[in-house]
């Protein structure tokens, strides 16, 4: 379905309510796609873990840590470019790639301080979502800042893999779990907002290409999230 007919269906007679009503919906299958997602990433993960575990302690654990990076790139591109169908399965390989990827954590850390870090990423996450999402604070003032800082956090860490310096691992950690955080409230917000200008925000021509942009974008800033508490305050076996 169209934003254009959609938008007319829904502001006919201008009925508020079902203008809310649609945007409950489409929010809710947003965070419906980005939690069937994480469910995938994590039974990969914990998969992966146990069948990939030679070649982790081979050395090719570089080779799965970039992995998810084509992949995101072609979803990136293939929400404009393809078929909702195309677009939609390639979100669905990115999660799955993200899971080998992220398989070495269940080799590093242990599973009890895995859940527990979870747990904490799930209650920041949905707090900060929850903001975004009825705040009427414009946020828009905060994405050049945040992706300046991202883009901070990216050069730090590489600088980082020459000198392996544990305090700057753990400073970049602490501002990345903030700047992931403040991300997560000004995605949210940015999604609503889609919805609601008929997809000017975007500029998709349909809620479904919306819908797997917006669920990119929230599962990346969890997973983000997660990774930085667990170099915080993750337990690592022994």
């Amino acid at each position: 379905m169209e934003y254009q007919t959609r938008y007319r269906s829904a502001t006919v007679g201008s009925n508020a309510l079902d203008i809310d009503q649609g945007l409950r919906a489409f929010m809710l299958g947003v965070y419906n796609r980005m939690a069937g997602a994480l469910a995938l990433t994590g039974l990969v993960a914990y998969w992966a873990s146990g069948a990939l575990l030679p070649l982790i302690n081979g050395g090719m654990w570089l080779v799965l840590a970039l992995l998810p990076l084509p992949f995101v790139l072609a979803v990136s591109y293939g929400v404009y470019r393809f078929s909702l169908p195309v677009a939609n399965a390639l979100f669905w390989l990115f999660s799955a790639a993200m899971g080998l990827s992220l398989s070495t954590i269940f080799v590093r850390y242990t599973s009890a301080s895995i859940a527990q870090v979870f747990f904490i990423t799930a209650g920041t996450f949905a707090a900060a979502s929850l903001y975004g999402y009825t705040t009427r604070k414009d946020l828009s003032s905060m994405g050049g800042f945040l992706m300046m800082g991202l883009f901070g956090i990216i050069i730090a860490s590489l600088v980082n893999i020459f000198l392996a310096s544990s305090a700057l691992t753990f400073v970049v950690s602490v501002i990345a779990v903030l700047i992931f955080t403040g991300l997560t409230a000004y995605d949210t917000q940015e999604i609503k907002q889609d919805y609601l200008s008929n997809g000017a925000v975007f500029g998709f021509d349909s809620p479904g290409r919306s819908a797997i942009y917006g669920a990119l974008n929230l599962y990346l800033d969890f997973i983000n999230i997660m990774t930085n508490l667990l170099q915080l305050i993750g337990v690592k076996r022994d």
